[in-house]
């Protein structure tokens, strides 16, 4: 039997993804967490095989789980799904340790293979991730993206999408003040001095397509 636990702050998506995977004869979802924290402390207690996480959550992301869970050595494998569906993205959290990655638009047969596959050892890469991280991977050249934190690329996303400092400080359960922090440190980082600067930069490394973003001042 392969135990699960779900990790996202939003009730509804875990409610879907339970209903899913506890119709499986193989399978038990044994816990639920609606943040990372609580998310790492079930995996240190429960112990199981597979975590399901989401990226962005308020406090810990999902990609700072997947360190920590990697770096502690813990045997639970990750598999992400996410809204997010760059190249760029799967890569960080491929390297981050993860097992696993789906968006948020894959049906119930392939959350279930997923599972399977990562349950047994074995990488699981949507079919769409795949082409973007191939992609990402053969052009090539390194992205300045990669000099950021976990948690400064996550900012980062947050400003060129129009949210001010306060609402991001809201759903990373951060200060306004510590946001603003980050937000210089990753300008620095990336030799930009406004958001349309990070935007522009964002979309030439591909990292966001040009007309589905509200760039903030």
């Amino acid at each position: 039997m392969i135990q699960i636990v779900l990790i996202d702050d939003h009730e509804l998506v875990r409610t879907g993804f339970r209903m899913i995977l506890q119709q499986q004869p193989d399978m038990a979802v044994c816990g639920e967490a609606a943040s990372a924290e609580e998310g790492m402390r079930l995996i240190r207690c429960l112990k199981p095989e597979i975590a399901v996480v989401d990226v962005h959550m308020p406090g810990m992301s999902g990609i700072e789980l997947t360190e920590r869970v990697n770096r502690a050595e813990l045997a639970t494998r990750i598999v992400v799904v996410t809204v997010v569906d760059d190249g760029r993205f799967p890569k960080r959290l491929l390297d981050a340790g993860a097992f696993g990655y789906l968006t948020k638009g894959c049906n119930a047969e392939e959350l279930v293979t997923a599972v399977r596959q990562v349950a047994t050892g074995r990488r699981y890469l949507a079919p769409a991730v795949a082409q973007q991280l191939a992609l990402a991977t053969l052009d090539g050249s390194s992205s300045p993206f990669d000099a950021l934190s976990s948690r400064e690329l996550e900012v980062a996303m947050m400003l060129v999408r129009g949210k001010p400092l306060t609402m991001i400080g809201e759903q990373l359960n951060l200060s306004p003040k510590t946001v603003s922090t980050y937000k210089q440190r990753l300008m620095e980082k990336l030799h930009v001095e406004h958001v349309l600067g990070l935007a522009h930069l964002m979309t030439a490394h591909g990292l966001i397509d040009a007309p589905n973003h509200q760039v903030g001042s």
